[in-house]
């Protein structure tokens, strides 16, 4: 497959961020550039389209240009009603999905994913230590199994991945790639480190 001319990337900046005292976790800054900047940035140069995913702040989102699709569903079901949303959106035939708060991600993150995909309609980021089903490369056919999957009121996201047949990459090599600013004292801890 031709990475770059077939994958929509996707930035995950539609939760709650309740750890972030509520705060926009996206919005926040670290060196000075919002944590969801520092994802798309990185995404632009190895995908052709980069959109965000975001349920509040529309209007600050849409100021960068990229186009902004909101969940189609309410009360912030998570991850895959992102997923669900830019798949109905977007005519992709893959979507590359990086939550907000992931700003180290690397440069190779599709090659890598790409390569280890094996045909599977999924796969996943694992650090070594844990998994990272939120930095995953996931096919557009998916989106009526994930509309199955919400609609019976589940949320896991690592859960449906691997009932659809899923797997995840190693990504060992890079562990700190993958560390999240979930919390004010996260970014404070890694001002200048980027």
């Amino acid at each position: 497959m031709n990475a770059q001319s077939q994958i929509t990337g996707v930035v995950l900046a539609g939760g709650k961020a309740s750890r972030m005292g509520g705060q926009d976790k996206g919005l926040m800054l670290l060196n000075g550039k919002p944590l969801w900047q520092h994802v798309a940035d990185c995404l632009c140069s190895q995908v052709n389209d980069v959109v965000i995913s975001a349920n509040r702040n529309l209007d600050i989102y849409r100021q960068s240009g990229l186009t902004v699709i909101a969940d189609t569903l309410s009360g912030y079901p998570g991850p895959l009603a992102g997923l669900l949303s830019v798949m109905q959106q977007r005519t992709a035939e893959w979507f590359l999905f990086c939550p907000c708060d992931t700003p180290f991600i690397p440069n190779n993150l599709v090659e890598r994913l790409v390569a280890g995909r094996h045909d599977a309609p999924v796969v996943w980021v694992h650090d070594g230590d844990r998994d990272h089903p939120a930095v995953a490369l996931a096919h557009r056919s998916l989106a009526p199994q994930i509309v199955d999957y919400l609609a019976s009121g589940e949320r896991r996201v690592m859960v449906f991945m691997r009932q659809v047949g899923g797997h995840s990459v190693d990504f060992s090599d890079m562990k700190a790639a993958f560390r999240n600013m979930n919390t004010p004292e996260d970014l404070q801890l890694n001002q200048e480190k980027s």
